[in-house]
């Protein structure tokens, strides 16, 4: 835990430094690695240097999985805009809106605002519904999942049980259970690989040993092949972010953060992390290249329930060019606020999911949001 906290305060370090010096080490890398896609000006909108920005029009829509490789010439003629109004542009249900209070910067280093996961390149996701079988699923449920009788097939994957109240909060066992796996990470709450994708890569041509994953507790929540509707009660992640949030400057030497602006039960959602897919080759090399990211976060939950993963199905998410409000979250040791959950929801396969922050306990009006980086 101390190597882990030891890592984070680095990380944290390289993050204010890439705020303080106005994204320019952000900029940098955007150069070297981002897919491009035209920025669009808006309303209201400020450029990376505090600008106002002339004119509107609508954001670039991502309708499919992929972001496309485009050649390095074409790569961000122009510095994509931040709304003050809204950061999400539209993408998220509610507003949220950027303040600064104590900093020189008006908005945050420069990134291309996502609702969902996009895959950069090689990461193999298979979301066929042909893949969901009935096991998978609860065909013959309708309406509100919440209100049968019997807990429906969704639910086998949480001990049988629905993960969710019908207040759409985390049942607080659950709660309590994946804050102790965090907390408590040795204590039979580990799994190694035969060849862990991490080692393959750091320390080549002769691997060092798994270092161990964390067991982690599951939400499956319905999906399209479920006989419910999106208003189901086990369908909270999908319905988006709902809780009114801000993105802020902290005052703490941490740069940018988010917080709450209205006070929150245990067990609400706040949010997915969201960023591009990445398999574990090419998380390498974007760190071989450039260090100064914005912290990636392993898909490992199933690395050690089979044998030797192949590279496309070792992956992680990177929200440093593409993401959601959730890279605004900062790190806290041991008392952080917020939970991070594994949820399934569109393939059984476990090499892909979801990550959704909830609240670990209750929070207060306009308290800061922090999550432990390291778990």
């Amino acid at each position: 835990m101390n190597e882990i906290c030891q890592y984070v305060a680095e990380s944290r370090a390289v993050h204010s430094e890439a705020q303080n010096n106005g994204g320019s080490l952000q900029e940098q890398a955007l150069e070297t690695y981002a897919p491009f896609v035209k920025p669009i000006a808006c309303k209201h909108a400020v450029d990376g240097n505090g600008n106002a920005a002339v004119g509107s029009s609508s954001e670039p829509s991502f309708q499919n999985w992929v972001v496309a490789y485009q050649p390095q010439e074409a790569l961000f003629k122009q510095r994509p805009l931040h709304d003050v109004a809204d950061i999400t542009k539209g993408e998220e249900r509610v507003r949220i809106p950027i303040v600064n209070e104590f900093g020189s910067d008006s908005c945050p280093p420069l990134f291309y605002y996502i609702r969902k996961n996009l895959i950069f390149q090689s990461a193999y996701v298979n979301t066929s519904l042909a893949r969901i079988g009935d096991e998978d699923c609860c065909a013959d449920c309708s309406g509100n999942c919440l209100l049968e009788s019997h807990p429906c097939a969704c639910a086998r994957s949480t001990g049988g049980e629905i993960a969710y109240t019908p207040e759409g909060l985390v049942r607080a066992e659950l709660i309590d259970e994946c804050i102790a796996v965090n907390h408590f990470p040795e204590k039979d709450n580990k799994f190694y690989c035969k060849a862990c994708p991490l080692e393959i890569y750091k320390t080549k041509p002769s691997p060092d040993p798994c270092k161990g994953h964390l067991a982690r507790k599951f939400i499956k929540e319905c999906w399209s092949k479920c006989g419910c509707g999106m208003q189901c009660g086990n369908r909270v992640i999908q319905r988006g972010i709902t809780c009114n949030l801000q993105v802020f400057f902290t005052n703490e030497g941490k740069g940018w953060g988010l917080r709450t602006l209205d006070g929150l039960p245990k067990g609400a959602f706040i949010c997915e992390l969201v960023g591009e897919v990445l398999t574990s080759s090419e998380l390498h090399e974007r760190k071989a290249k450039n260090s100064k990211h914005v912290d990636q976060v392993l898909l490992d939950a199933s690395w050690g329930s089979e044998g030797v993963l192949r590279d496309e199905e070792a992956l992680c998410l990177d929200p440093t060019f593409y993401g959601n409000v959730g890279r605004f979250v900062n790190h806290r040791c041991y008392d952080a606020n917020l939970v991070i959950i594994p949820v399934e929801v569109e393939t059984p396969d476990r090499h892909y999911y979801h990550l959704a922050l909830f609240t670990a306990k209750k929070i207060e009006a306009f308290e800061e949001l922090t999550r432990n980086w390291g778990l």
